[in-house]
């Protein structure tokens, strides 16, 4: 074993208490341009559940760069970094400032200006053109790095990292996508960053000086290749204390954290590529869909990395370094990006499908134990359930859990058969298993009918109705010939094994895509048939939209856009193009209907039940989730024991 995942780590003569890092990331938490008090306690919960190192969102060192709205500015951002030092100081915790500039890849919408870049090449997602930079921009933006690194000292962190990440314009001037300058930055294309390190080193001394580097850019025609990023290692390795390997660039954003259709630890063979590059020089950490604590420690083991990223874990568990030192099973992130990726114009909080308080650790805190005996009841073990019954009993409630099926985790185990979302399992798996542990009385395969509970109340004490969602009618008027099912009970397991399918998807998330791409593994001919513009239309925020449709193109299934199901009948079902009025039958023998359920109410039940999750409204594992917390939160011991 080379070190432990949990044991301190020296890095430039300071003393980390693990070798975990929590990444740089985007928040929306920000306060106009700087640092807010959510961020100061979403920073302060990782360092209190043993974080070794935190890396702060990313601030732009030059007011040009202006990439989402509530991106950090580093000129406005002293304050902020303060408050988070000495938030991290007491439980031993590094904290480096995140530093950067996103170049071409930014937005002008928010900075009024255009946009700095190597050479005049479009974003291929904005396909917006951005300025040449010149002598004075570039000494502008050394000058920022400078500036930026000089407010990070006086506000005392332990240091900074720089970003030459996918997303960065000290990648652009580093790669032949988008750097064909002629000049000493273009003939040299590490020239820039080299004065950047240099700028930033005579103002931290010697504070720990990271470097993020996209050591892949995955555009082997021109972009930066791993051999490449090999050179670039070994041309920097000694004037850094610590470097992140990363891929992606402006082809491939979305590979730098993908959903969980990509391995996780995908990024090993690559680290340890850059890590022999480095040649002992400076520590490396291995970034990359890193989630469990095992793979981790076998990243450690293998000499793949020094230390070892776990971002969204952490996200998703904040305790995680105190678990795996104490021997628990940390809350798992199931890779689904549903709500820790928001670049998103509705600009949500950075939070997790699993842990709703992530993002909310100002409003949204510790569960209190109430005071003296009390007992409540849970209908439903599903995820709002599970989450509800878990948090009454962290709060020393005697808890009852009664679920009408013989598993627990509703929904979450239906879509976790999907190709791709295995690891929803595992959140089911985590809740029951801590309801377990903390004494729930779960009894499955049993019934509570509403009139069993029609005041409200189990017992002597509260009642919390999860109930689920049920199907609702088919999507058209169809015949007794056509077979119609349900994505959950494709997902379950009904047996399709003839087709032609079609796969109706008025969601655009990510329940029917999956359908498909399932039906169509078992040499199924399927069609998906949507009502929008592009199938999967709600896969943008996750960074699976694109790779959805190439999943199912590779698959062989055929998308038919801008149509409704109007009949059907034996062997075929009528469509209409919603806006030409065009109809035309498509064959068909199974229809499989991805509409949203309906809740499945209990209308009967009195006011003093709370009614959580589904079956209030059928929605997402997050708001199952938060409700079933926030209403197992909520219940005072007056509650509890009255109704």
């Amino acid at each position: 074993m080379r070190g432990s995942l949990t044991e301190p780590f020296t890095l430039a003569g300071r003393i980390a208490p693990a070798r975990v890092l929590f990444g740089p990331h985007e928040t929306n938490l920000g306060d106009a341009r700087a640092l807010s008090a959510r961020h100061v306690a979403y920073y302060e919960r990782r360092a209190r559940g043993g974080a070794g190192l935190i890396v702060t969102e990313t601030a732009s060192v030059h007011r040009s760069d202006w990439p989402y709205e509530r991106s950090p500015l580093a000129a406005d951002c002293e304050p902020g970094w303060r408050a988070v030092a000495d938030a991290c100081r007491p439980h031993g915790t590094l904290v480096l400032a995140g530093l950067g500039h996103t170049g071409l890849q930014g937005s002008s919408a928010w900075s009024q200006s255009a946009l700095w870049a190597p050479s005049r090449f479009p974003d291929p997602v904005s396909r917006e053109l951005p300025m040449e930079m010149e002598p004075g921009e570039i000494a502008a933006l050394v000058e920022g790095f400078g500036r930026a690194a000089r407010l990070a000292v006086a506000a005392g962190v332990d240091g900074v990292e720089l970003d030459a990440g996918p997303s960065s314009l000290l990648r652009q001037f580093h790669s032949g996508l988008t750097n064909r300058r002629t000049d000493g930055y273009g003939v040299d294309r590490l020239h820039l960053t080299r004065e950047v390190i240099a700028a930033v080193r005579a103002e931290l001394g010697d504070r720990i000086l990271s470097l993020r580097l996209s050591c892949d850019e995955q555009a082997p025609w021109a972009g930066i290749t791993p051999d490449d990023a090999a050179n670039h290692v070994a041309a920097l390795a000694e004037s850094l204390d610590l470097l992140v390997v990363v891929r992606g660039g402006s082809y491939s954003t979305a590979a730098y954290r993908p959903d969980g259709h990509t391995a996780p630890g995908f990024n090993l063979g690559l680290c340890r590529s850059m890590r022999a590059a480095a040649g002992g020089r400076v520590p490396v950490v291995l970034q990359g869909s890193v989630v469990d604590a095992a793979q981790a420690q076998r990243a450690l083991d293998d000499g793949v990395a020094d230390l070892v990223e776990m971002t969204r874990a952490q996200i998703a568990e904040p305790d995680l370094v105190s678990r795996v030192r104490a021997g628990s099973a940390p809350r798992p992130c199931v890779l689904c990006n549903q709500t820790c990726l928001v670049r998103d114009p509705r600009n949500p909080v950075v939070t997790c499908i699993g842990n709703p308080t992530a993002g909310f650790e100002t409003v949204d805190p510790e569960p209190v134990a109430v005071a003296g005996p009390a007992s409540a009841q849970v209908v439903g073990g599903g995820p709002a359930g599970l989450e509800a019954a878990r948090v009454l009993a962290l709060r020393g409630l005697r808890v009852t859990l009664t679920e009408r099926t013989t598993r627990l985790g509703g929904m979450l185990r239906t879509a976790a058969a999907g190709p791709g979302r295995t690891r929803l399992s595992m959140l089911a798996d985590w809740l029951e298993a801590e309801c377990r542990r903390l004494g729930v009385e779960i009894r499955t395969a049993a019934e509570i009918e509403p009139d069993d509970v029609a005041d409200g109340r189990s017992g002597d004490g509260a009642l919390i109705v999860a109930t689920g969602s049920r199907p609702r009618p088919a999507p058209c008027p169809v015949d007794a010939a056509m077979r119609v099912l349900t994505a959950a009970e494709v997902l379950s397991g009904s047996m399709v094994d003839a087709g032609p399918v079609v796969v109706f998807d008025p969601v655009g998330g990510p329940v029917a895509v999956s359908v498909a791409l399932l039906l169509a593994d078992r040499a199924l001919d399927v069609t998906i048939a949507t009502p929008d513009q592009l199938v999967g239309s709600r896969l943008g925020p996750t960074g699976d939209l694109v790779a959805a449709n190439k999943r199912l193109r590779d698959a062989g299934v055929t998308a038919l856009l801008a149509v409704l199901p109007m009949a059907g009948t034996a062997g075929e079902v009528l469509l209409q193009n919603r806006f030409t009025g065009v109809r035309f039958g498509v064959p068909c023998s199974v229809l499989v209907d991805c509409s949203l359920p309906l809740p499945n109410e209990w209308s009967a039940v009195g006011e003093g039940a709370v009614r959580v999750g589904d079956c209030v409204a059928p929605r997402t594992v997050l708001e199952a989730v938060r409700e079933g917390r926030l209403a197992a939160m909520s219940m005072s011991q007056y509650e509890v024991v009255t109704g």
